[in-house]
């Protein structure tokens, strides 16, 4: 650190050093290297100015929305927030004054959003049940549409939402997260480049929910929450593990593991063990859980030559890799910064929409899930039954 009293007493000796004191400092200047401009090199992604930037409405302000997604547009290159929409006044007017928006809907006033020019695209962020409506209504306005993972309560409803995505001519999205975040883009070259060929993906996820805290309470209500635990952690491992192997699977079957006379699970599984068979012949199996503590991220990738493992694999800000190689020490590190991956998502999306290009995630997606999620519920309540996938 510098002496304050040295910088002061060294700037009084130099405006008191007179023209030759000048002189031999500025020949001294001279003789020294001297600091020069450089020209851009490369091609680097430049933040586009805030008027070029697509223009987000928020739809619901719950934990996950201000926790995570509006603080990630800060670090946004092509995105920006113009619009909340809640059904809380009094909390989106607060939230407005410090992220710089100026523009409030409800919910009996959002179909309003179709005459505001300052909206371009809406990111759904309400409970799965309330999915379909809020999206259909969003694109019937001409408004692009990012929804929150799981798409929808049920098939039905995201053909819906994808028929209503064509019919205005915008682009629809599921915010799958995953694909956007490093350390997963990073596992996915290492599987297809280091592990030969796949035999075998695990996937774990669960946590023990907590009826009484308010972002846990509607997951346990089927009308809010569509499904239970699957529909909520255990797809993480579903859509990962397709995103790592590249295909999709021709059946699965699954089992209940719900414990017996909790209360918590009147309307909605605790737990499910599921397995997928793939068209190469190998299987993923995964285990979902409302129901075990502590909270788990696990997925493991094995291959005929190596072995990848991520534990955290799908957190918001904390996920890691260890690759196990043949005779050689496990290796352990992350490959970058996991919290990156919510502005990268929102500006993936403002560049499909701008420029009318498929996007990394699409609704298509979605519906694949909760088609192989509704297989696996029929498949439990068969006791087990393989049942054909057709995706």
């Amino acid at each position: 650190m510098t002496d304050p009293i040295r910088l002061s007493l060294s700037r009084r000796h130099l405006m008191s050093a007179g023209a030759g004191a000048a002189i031999a400092l500025s020949a001294g200047r001279a003789a020294a290297q001297q600091a020069e401009g450089q020209p851009l090199m490369g091609d680097p992604e430049l933040p586009m100015r805030p008027g070029e930037r697509m223009r987000w409405a928020i739809v619901g302000l719950g934990t996950y929305a201000v926790g995570q997604l509006l603080p990630s547009f800060g670090d946004a290159h092509r995105s920006r927030m113009t619009a909340f929409v809640s059904g809380n006044r009094d909390k989106a007017e607060r939230l407005g004054r410090s992220y710089g928006v100026d523009r409030f809907y409800g919910y009996d006033n959002y179909d309003r959003i179709a005459s505001d020019d300052e909206i371009d695209c809406v990111y759904i962020v309400l409970p799965v049940g309330l999915h379909a409506e809020y999206t259909i209504r969003a694109l019937e306005a001409g408004k692009h549409v990012l929804c929150e993972k799981p798409m929808a309560s049920t098939s039905a409803e995201c053909e819906r939402m994808i028929a209503a995505a064509r019919a205005n001519g915008r682009q629809l999205g599921v915010a799958y997260r995953v694909h956007f975040e490093p350390n997963n883009l990073h596992a996915r070259q290492r599987i297809a480049d280091d592990l030969g060929v796949i035999r075998h993906v695990s996937a774990e996820h669960g946590f023990d929910i907590n009826p009484e805290f308010p972002p846990h309470k509607w997951r346990l209500e089927r009308a809010l929450a569509g499904g239970g635990s699957m529909y909520d952690i255990g797809i993480y491992g579903l859509n990962t593990s397709l995103m790592m192997l590249k295909e999709d699977p021709v059946s699965v079957s699954a089992l209940y593991s719900t414990p017996a006379g909790d209360p918590r699970f009147s309307e909605v599984e605790g737990g499910l063990d599921w397995q997928l068979r793939m068209p190469s012949g190998i299987s993923v199996s995964g285990t979902s859980s409302y129901c075990i503590a502590p909270y788990v991220s696990r997925q493991r990738y094995s291959g005929s030559k190596a072995a990848l493992e991520m534990q955290p694999a799908t957190t918001y800000d904390d996920n890691r890799i260890r690759f196990l190689g043949e005779g050689q020490p496990p290796q352990e590190y992350a490959a970058g910064n996991a919290a990156a991956q919510f502005a990268a998502q929102l500006d993936g999306f403002s560049m499909a929409a701008r420029s009318g290009t498929a996007h990394r995630t699409p609704g298509e997606m979605g519906l694949r899930d909760i088609r192989i999620i509704e297989a696996m519920y029929r498949s439990a309540d068969a006791d087990g039954a393989a049942i054909p996938v057709s995706v």
